[in-house]
This record gives C-alpha cells, sequence and structure tokens, in this order.
C-alpha cells in the first residue's frame, strides 16, 4: 500500500485520495478489538466438554439432586442450593477453567502468536473475562429455568442486585484463573487449579449447608471469595444488598486483575 502522505511534488497534497487503495490495514479500534476476543474466547469455551463438565453438568446435577432428594433440612432447599450452584458454576469457569485452559495455551505456544498479533495485553485478559461473562450468562439462564421448575420463586425485584453480585464474582474469579494461568507452567496448574477448586466448593458448601450450627468464626469466612459470592447471591436473592460480599469480591477481581496485567507471560 502506498502512504497518503503529502507529496512535496505536487505541493503538499496527497498524490491519492484517501480510499484509493484498498484493503486499507490499520488498527481496530478498542471496543472492536475487545467484542472480537471476547466472541473467540466463548466459542473456545463452549467447544471443550471438560470446562462444560465442572461448570454446568456438576452445578445443574447439584441442583436438582440436592433440592429433590431429602438431604438438607430445610423448608426450601432450591433456595439454598441455587446460589451455591451458581457460584460453583463462577468459579469453574472462570478460575479452574480459564487456569488450565491459558496454561496450556502457553505452552504450546498459541497465547504467543496472539501477543505478536499487535493485540494489546490488557485486551487479551479482558477480553477472556467478558467471553467468561458470556458463556456463565447463558449456564446463569440454564440453572435459574431448572430453579424455577423446582420451584424457586424469586422476588424480581432481588435480581438486579442478585446480578451485579454474580457478575463481581465471575470477574474476580476469572482473574484469578488467569493470574495462575499465566504466570505458573501447565503441569503445576493441572493440579493446583483443580485442588483450589475443591477447596473453594468445599469451603462455600459448607458454610452455605451448616450456616445455623456453625457458630461466629464462620463470618470471617467472608474473605474467601467463593464464599463471598455464595453468600452474596443469598442475601441478594432475600431481598438484602450484600455490600460486605460484594466489597470482598470487587477487591480480589481489581488487584488480581491488575498483577495479571503486570505478570502475564505468553510463553511458558
Amino acid at each position: 500500500m502506498i502512504p497518503e502522505h503529502p507529496d512535496t511534488r505536487t505541493g503538499g497534497e496527497p498524490r491519492f485520495a484517501p480510499g484509493t487503495f484498498t484493503p486499507d490495514p490499520r488498527q481496530a479500534g478498542a471496543a472492536r478489538m475487545l467484542l472480537a476476543q471476547a466472541v473467540i474466547e466463548a466459542r473456545l469455551f463452549l467447544r471443550h466438554g471438560e470446562q462444560q463438565l465442572l461448570s454446568l453438568v456438576i452445578p445443574l446435577g447439584s441442583l436438582i439432586a440436592l433440592s429433590l432428594l431429602p438431604l438438607l433440612d430445610v423448608e426450601d432447599p432450591v433456595e439454598v442450593v441455587l446460589p451455591l450452584t451458581l457460584a460453583i458454576s463462577a468459579v469453574s469457569a472462570g478460575f479452574t477453567g480459564q487456569a488450565i485452559a491459558v496454561a496450556f495455551d502457553r505452552r504450546y505456544g498459541a497465547l504467543k502468536r496472539i501477543g505478536a498479533s499487535g493485540v494489546p495485553r490488557w485486551v487479551i485478559i479482558a477480553g477472556k473475562v467478558f467471553g467468561v461473562l458470556a458463556v456463565s450468562a447463558v449456564q446463569t439462564i440454564l440453572l435459574s429455568g431448572t430453579a424455577l421448575v423446582l420451584g424457586w420463586r424469586p422476588d424480581p425485584l432481588t435480581l438486579p442486585v442478585a446480578i451485579l453480585t454474580l457478575i463481581v464474582g465471575i470477574a474476580a474469579f476469572t482473574a484469578l484463573g488467569l493470574l495462575m494461568g499465566g504466570t505458573l507452567s501447565s503441569e503445576i496448574v493441572l493440579a493446583l487449579a483443580n485442588l483450589v477448586w475443591f477447596l473453594l466448593i468445599g469451603t462455600a458448601s459448607y458454610i452455605q449447608i451448616r450456616a445455623d450450627g456453625i457458630g461466629d468464626w464462620a463470618d470471617w469466612t467472608v474473605i474467601i471469595p467463593s464464599v463471598a459470592l455464595t453468600q452474596g447471591l443469598t442475601g441478594a436473592l432475600a431481598g438484602g444488598f450484600p455490600a460486605v460480599e460484594l466489597l470482598v469480591l470487587a477487591v480480589w477481581a481489581v488487584i488480581s486483575g491488575a498483577v495479571t496485567v503486570r505478570v502475564f507471560k505468553f510463553t511458558a
């Protein structure tokens, strides 16, 4: 392509009018790059069977089993179980799924090629977050629809706060997953991400199911992001505003996101 710079031989006027030559390559705007990256990430996520098992099949099975079987000594088990299964889905999609996927993309050189394409690092990271949010929206609709079939009847006025809590939680877990997957080797991430997943989900499940018989010490567990998300969703759906839980999740998201942008590696 011949550049359209002023030509001194013609008195400073461009030799060719803008748009004469096509294609006219130039860097896309930030919003367009971010949208394209998010769409790619969402498609890759939906094609991965193991990630769908963790983020949809397991939460959906847990929701149905714990709501129908006499396992919980509560009047309406679906109201207790739904926030927990939404948290399981967020942890699985945002943290475990992204950590393992990014680690192996680094190992096989996929991220190196993306990094060499000129896409800014923050766009790649933010695109992964928005991709997970898009997939999580579909998973949330499926889980909520199943809960409605099982007898869940929410107050529509509580849904905006619950959705806000879920979005902040997904952003926090995705940033944590990218931090792990973008810094450690794939072998370490494969073992550590699954171990942390069990710890996060196990702690949140125990606190949610045994909340009445734990004691005051359980209040401190809100600093654990999975507990903060579960308790925040429970409080929001009950008509409250989970200010503490939202603050905890926002702190996790901001700190881990800022660190990820600085230390994220495209190569193993």
